[in-house]
């Protein structure tokens, strides 16, 4: 490492009783940057995802986000705030709220974590959702979208908090194949401009186009990192080789 990372994870366990989800997992983040976290369904990705925004507490290691410790044992609310400001999370249910327009669904946030005005929330949001294209969706209800419009409406929603890193948990695998590609462009734009990102995928394809770093996972431990085209077109380990095959039989490779 040549800076101090924006994200840091090192030697991290998690433990649900005697489940051992993740043992001992280490990486790092540069600003700017984005790692995709691959790897079989249970094998920890979602975890550690959820470890790094602290909406999980591990069992030991260390975490540091922007700087912060997120792995301390207890963090007060105000810290809680501030690092929920700084990081977005995209998940794989959009979590939009269905009785407010999509405006609202942008605006609130902003208004009740950040204090910043309606007028400001309103133009940040408006700004946000040309960026995804849905510019023209800002007075629709979240049962008038389609489930790439829901995604990218969801998108915009973490971006209206002026996050300094994005975190992605699996954001397409919900979606229908043809809309894939609409949610995935947006994020590539998002790496294009040097958003910093976690993005815990199935795509195959855009960790190797997009990503610096991937990670393969299996059964809670790192078994391969590293520049992501190297590793994906030559990975080393057979358990990443067999996963590899699998997912060329399931997509495009």
């Amino acid at each position: 490492m040549n800076e101090t990372p924006a994200i840091l994870f090192d030697h991290v366990e998690k433990s649900y009783g005697s489940l051992k989800v993740l043992r001992g997992v280490s990486g790092w983040v540069n600003r700017g940057e984005v790692l995709a976290v691959i790897g079989s369904s249970g094998c920890g990705k979602s975890t550690l995802l959820r470890c790094l925004n602290r909406l999980e507490t591990i069992s030991r290691g260390r975490i540091v986000v922007n700087g912060m410790e997120v792995s301390q044992p207890t963090l007060s609310n105000k810290q809680l705030r501030q690092l929920r400001s700084q990081v977005g999370t995209v998940f794989q249910q959009f979590n939009l709220f269905p009785h407010l327009s999509v405006l609202e669904n942008l605006i609130l946030a902003p208004q009740k974590v950040l204090s910043k005005s309606r007028q400001e929330s309103t133009e940040r949001a408006r700004y946000y959702l040309e960026q995804v294209g849905l510019q023209d969706k800002a007075t629709a209800y979240p049962d008038q979208l389609s489930g790439g419009q829901k995604q990218r409406v969801a998108i915009a929603r973490s971006l209206c908090m002026d996050p300094q890193v994005m975190l992605f948990d699996e954001p397409t695998s919900a979606l229908d194949p043809e809309l894939v590609g609409e949610v995935l462009e947006v994020m590539q734009d998002l790496a294009s401009k040097g958003m910093t990102m976690v993005v815990v995928t199935h795509e195959i394809q855009f960790a190797r186009e997009v990503a610096q770093t991937v990670m393969f996972l299996d059964k809670g431990c790192v078994v391969e990192e590293g520049n992501a085209r190297e590793v994906l077109l030559n990975p080393q380990s057979d358990r990443l080789k067999a996963f590899l095959s699998r997912m060329r039989q399931a997509q495009p490779f």
